[in-house]
């Protein structure tokens, strides 16, 4: 994508791309998933598919991400990814989701003894809540990268990039290519 920020490897790329892919959705999007393939394996065994992406004829390094089907709102993030399996010509996967979060300020200030769907009640009506867009991603190798957007700072600019920002979710994408 033009607009995505020139990154020093592939997978930082991936990431950026999806970020900025998401953003021109727009907010308040579901989870959406993605496979993320070798560019030039891509190319030389599927190019019928390279050429709908728009692939360049010369695209022979990096990663292509692959959006899939919708993610159901049946059942948790979390056993949904359990179900996954990726076939060998998948190099990693990538997921952005959107959620509210708090400063690590707020921490003490959380109720003891509240379950998941009253917890979530609670961060939903704190008074500095956030929404953040997470874009994750992994790849079979065990390296991984977030991208972070929050929504108050909705600009290229201000996108926080790492490889540990999101641990919980690395590790469930992760697993995703165990078998």
């Amino acid at each position: 994508m033009s607009n995505t920020p020139m990154a020093a490897n592939p997978l930082t790329r991936a990431v950026l791309e999806i970020d900025e892919y998401a953003s021109g959705l727009g907010w308040d999007q579901p989870a959406r998933l993605f496979a993320l393939v070798d560019t030039a394996q891509l190319r030389a065994q599927e190019p019928a598919l390279a050429d709908q992406l728009g692939l360049a004829e010369d695209a022979s390094t990096g990663l292509t991400p692959i959006e899939q089907d919708e993610i159901g709102t049946d059942r948790p993030l979390d056993e949904f990814l359990a179900t996954i399996a990726w076939p060998e010509a998948v190099a990693g996967c990538a997921l952005t989701v959107e959620r509210l979060m708090l400063p690590p300020s707020a921490e003490a200030q959380v109720p003891q003894g509240l379950d998941g769907e009253k917890l979530a009640q609670w961060v939903a009506e704190h008074p500095e809540r956030q929404e953040v867009r997470m874009t994750v991603a992994v790849l079979r190798d065990g390296s991984r990268e977030s991208a972070l957007r929050l929504r108050e700072k909705d600009s290229p600019t201000e996108v926080l990039t790492g490889p540990d920002l999101v641990p919980g979710l690395a590790d469930a994408l992760a697993a995703t290519f165990e078998e």
